[in-house]
């Protein structure tokens, strides 16, 4: 007589948790103020700042996420940011 066959348990569900949607505005400095938006319809992803009225857009992929655009938005105001001061420097 064969062994029964014990019923294997199947693996446990590994938590995803939630990325943010809702950021700190780089303008206005104000906590929880910049919603970011996605319009997958029209490829464009928008963050919008509800208190200085700020706001970024940019094209957006299948996998794009909310903090996509966000640091996308950062990177830009760097880059802008790095772009003056080298200009003030050269003017000196």
């Amino acid at each position: 007589m064969g062994k029964r066959k014990s019923r294997a348990k199947p693996p446990p569900k590994k938590r995803v948790d939630k990325l943010d949607t809702v950021f700190s505005c780089p303008f206005c400095n104000h906590g929880t103020s910049v919603e970011c938006r996605i319009d997958m319809k029209n490829l464009i992803g928008e963050a919008i700042c509800n208190i200085c009225q700020e706001s970024f857009s940019t094209t957006i992929t299948a996998l794009t996420e909310p903090i996509d655009i966000y640091s996308e938005w950062i990177d830009e105001c760097e880059r802008v940011n790095n772009l003056e001061d080298d200009s003030a420097y050269e003017k000196a």
